[in-house]
């Protein structure tokens, strides 16, 4: 798969945009095409498989919408309206992020185009009777779009286009079986079309049996398309990370901070913790109402809440503009996972930081996460928080230019604190009995 970092930009309509598309694509903040969106809309004009990789917020999604709608334009002639293109995504809040663009994207076309958005989490009812009269386009989670399927609601006998976005959670096992069922009921001659911001190569090897002749667009993280994150690793013990949280946001001033957890009771627990110690700290996870978690998300994107403390629920897929700080309070378990948490920090040529919480214990995993990467970040430590447990039979790498014992980042003295311990230590060793 041949990466293609920089190309020289042309007009959305030297792609083969009709203008109503291209004015449309402007409109959603694209003065010209992105890389992904140059290299994929040809070919997907012209009916090709596609497998994209790109990095995130680099405009995957615009990449397959504006040709996908310019396809299904050109060839409505349904009444009523039959399900042309299914789009398949992982989570609620892709799918709902996902469908608002195609609906952006289509307003002013003529003649016009139905979108539906099905996910689970909320009562079927209504989106039962959106789909009466036809939809030409599925957004969709897989569980609710078999719901809707074994109730009748919708046939899928007409797709003529697959979209797997976020194609690599969707291919894994989580989905297996989902995704099984859904392909069993599509026509056997259709265009797929799959793009992810990673491809491990196991994904890979399954999306390759499952694509034809497939055009693959790899856009790297290179130079003028990377996104511009400081990522940091800081040595903690476990017990004094919510504390230690706190103390960066404040001496810091961050304003807006993710914090990724590994579980939803933590997610709570540390969201209540930083609360009751004076941040605006909320949760965000897979047990809230859909409701509810749309309005934490509208919420904290309104600047209402300085900290949201998540699952990966939020790891992929959704769009926080000018998201400044992201933190592994706990490691993410793979290094894909933790390309994808970072990857919400860094858009759209902002810069960001990314900083993960390491301990004795998970020193070995993210070791492994680090070479998985191609990274070597120095383990810094902040002083009045340094670390009592070490990584067994090795001391705790320290940033290049600290000295043994400073116990502070990169650049800093050795703290009053830092100064009182050594003094104590040279009197108890040089003390006679």
């Amino acid at each position: 798969m041949a990466a293609r970092a920089s190309l020289p930009l042309v007009p959305f309509t030297r792609l083969g945009l009709s203008p109503p598309l291209a004015l449309a694509a402007q409109q959603l903040g694209f003065a010209a095409p992105t890389p992904v969106q140059q290299e994929a809309i040809p070919p997907i004009l012209r009916g090709a498989d596609l497998l994209g990789e790109a990095p995130t917020g680099s405009g995957k999604t615009a990449a397959y919408a504006l040709p996908l709608l310019q396809r299904l334009q050109e060839g409505r002639q349904f009444t009523p309206r039959r399900v042309r293109a299914l789009l398949l995504v992982p989570t609620r809040e892709l799918a709902a992020q996902v469908g608002e663009v195609l609906r952006s994207l289509a307003e002013g076309l003529h003649p016009s185009l139905k979108t539906a958005i099905v996910f689970g989490g909320v009562s079927i009812n209504p989106q039962m009777l959106a789909l009466r009269g036809g939809a030409d386009v599925v957004v969709a989670t897989p569980g609710r779009l078999l719901d809707l399927v074994d109730s009748n609601a919708l046939r899928l006998g007409a797709v003529a286009t697959l979209v797997l976005d976020e194609a690599d959670r969707l291919l894994d096992l989580g989905f297996a079986d989902e995704l099984r069922r859904v392909l069993a009921l599509l026509p056997a001659e259709r265009q797929n079309l799959f793009f992810s911001a990673t491809f491990p190569p196991d994904v890979q090897a399954l999306a390759d049996t499952l694509l034809r002749d497939p055009v693959r667009v790899q856009i790297a993280a290179a130079e003028g398309n990377a996104p511009v994150i400081a990522q940091q690793a800081i040595a903690v013990d476990p017990a004094r990370r919510t504390e230690l949280l706190r103390h960066l946001i404040k001496t810091n001033g961050w304003r807006q901070t993710l914090v990724f957890v590994a579980t939803q009771y933590a997610a709570e627990h540390v969201a209540e913790k930083l609360y009751k110690k004076g941040l605006y700290a909320t949760a965000f996870h897979g047990d809230l109402s859909q409701g509810a978690r749309k309005t934490v998300l509208a919420e904290f994107k309104a600047k209402r809440w300085d900290v949201l403390v998540t699952t990966d629920l939020a790891a992929r897929g959704i769009d926080i503009p000018q998201m400044p700080v992201v933190v592994n309070y706990d490691l993410p378990r793979s290094a894909v996972q933790y390309v994808h948490r970072i990857g919400r920090t860094g858009r759209a040529g902002a810069s960001g930081v990314a900083v993960s919480f390491v301990s004795a214990e998970t020193e070995a995993h993210f070791r492994l996460i680090e070479k998985r990467q191609g990274l070597s970040l120095p383990r810094e430590e902040v002083p009045g928080f340094e670390p009592a447990q070490r990584p067994e039979g090795e001391a705790l790498r320290t940033p290049p230019g600290a000295t043994d014992g400073s116990g502070g980042i990169k650049g800093k003295r050795p703290s009053k604190k830092d100064k009182l311990r050594a003094a104590a230590a040279r009197n108890a060793t040089g003390a006679k009995p």
